[in-house]
This record gives C-alpha cells, structure tokens and sequence, in this order.
C-alpha cells in the first residue's frame, strides 16, 4: 500500500480547511440575511436573496473603527439643567449619493433606500470598491407648512468618503444620483429608537418649541440622520432643522 507524500497530505488538510472556511463562510452570510428578512417582514419589506453579500460586507466593516463621521463644526450647544437641548453646527459643501423613495409607509421607504445604497457601498459601481461607511446616513422628510402632516415622498442619502469627493464613483444603479449639497447650517436634537411618520412629526414639534427662532428655519423641509443601520433595535437617530440660506 502507498503511503501518502507529505505534499499530498498537506494538500489534503489545507483544502480541507479552505471548504470549511467556506462552509462558515455561506453559514454565516445566510444567518445575517435571514436576520435582515425579518426585520424586513416588520418593515413590510421584502429582503432579496442578492441582498446577502452587501449585508455580509457591511457587517464586516461596521466596527466603530471603520466608520467615518461626516464632518462639521460646532457653532453653540443648547443646555438646559445638564441635558443638551440641541446643537448648532455647520457642514461644508460635500457629494452625496441620493436614491428617492415613495412607499406607503417612510419605514419601507428607508430600508428600500438603504439596501439600494448597501449595494452602491458594495463594490456596485464603477470602481469595483467597497465604498466604506460614513455616519449619519440621512433621510430628507418633507411636511406641509403647517408641519402637521409628513408627504410620502423621501430622499435618502449616503455622504461620500472624503477621498472620492473629488471623483465620487458612478452608481451601477441609475436609481441613484450623486449631488453636491451646499454649506449648510442645521439645528440637531438627538433621538432614540424607531423612525416612523409618529415619532418624526412628534420630534420636529418638540424641536420647534424648543428653538428660539424656528421660524429661522425651513418649515417644511427636515433630515433624519441615522447613526445605526434599520435593522438595529434602539437606534440613535437625529432631527435636523436647516436654517434658511
């Protein structure tokens, strides 16, 4: 009987560990769609099969070390009796991928948009490259002037890192359209858990109290920024006032 060379055992092991790597590999990324198809059922959103790997890819680099937070500065922070009431900041001119959504429900329409953008993040554009994740990711809500009733349609908007700003790469998706915002200075109160036509009408009330010049600001016109992605259960959410040009 011939005995196994060492190369062919070395082989041997080594492929064998190349398809139990794989094996985790697909366990891993079937167990991350499956959890995003449920929060998806909750959102009355169906997740795509193809949504597996950007969700995969995403996963991977969501540690806090690899997010970029897009960058401002501060002009004056609002205290009452220790509790920070709301920020002014300023954000500088800066390119942005934005996807438009019109779905019944604003809940569908962000997580419809995000998986659109997951996918642009995802090597789904002309550099063949993940992208990297910047924070907030933001949603544009419109009300009527009397800010008593949100409209259906809603923007959502990925900032690009600072490296493509000069050269953003272009969508495969030509849902999606890159556009330059301008200087722009907000009023930011933050908020916690979900983002629902309840909730975002009851925080642009309550920031409106709160502001001494409200009417300083668009009336009808707000961004939601979102610091964690739909799926998670306690989000960390921002409403945004912007002021008048």
């Amino acid at each position: 009987m011939a005995e196994e060379s060492p190369d062919s055992a070395y082989h041997s092991n080594g492929s064998s560990l190349e398809e139990e790597a794989e094996r985790m590999e697909d366990e891993e990324q079937e167990r991350l769609l499956s959890y995003w198809q449920s929060v998806g059922r909750g959102h009355q959103v169906d997740v795509p099969r193809d949504m597996a790997e950007p969700i995969q890819q995403l996963t991977r680099n969501n540690s806090p070390q690899e997010r970029q937070t897009i960058p401002f500065t501060l002009i004056q922070r609002k205290e009452k009796l220790g509790d920070l009431l709301y920020e002014k900041r300023q954000y500088g001119k800066a390119k942005w991928a934005c996807i438009k959504m019109e779905e019944k429900q604003y809940e569908q329409s962000i997580c419809l948009g995000f998986m659109k953008l997951m996918r642009y993040i995802c090597e789904q554009n002309s550099s063949g490259l993940y992208l990297g994740i910047t924070i907030p990711i933001v949603t544009i809500v419109h009300t009527n002037e009397a800010q008593s009733e949100m409209r259906q349609s809603v923007t959502v908007a990925y900032y690009l890192p600072e490296v493509l700003q000069d050269e953003p790469p272009h969508p495969f998706d030509s849902d999606i359209i890159i556009e330059e915002w301008p200087s722009t200075i907000v009023y930011s109160r933050s908020f916690r858990g979900i983002t629902n036509e309840d909730s975002i009408m009851r925080e642009i009330n309550l920031l409106a109290e709160i502001l001494e010049s409200p009417e300083l600001c668009l009336q009808d016109t707000f961004i939601i920024a979102g610091y964690t992605n739909p799926a998670a259960a306690n989000r960390h959410n921002e409403i945004w006032f912007l002021q008048r040009p």
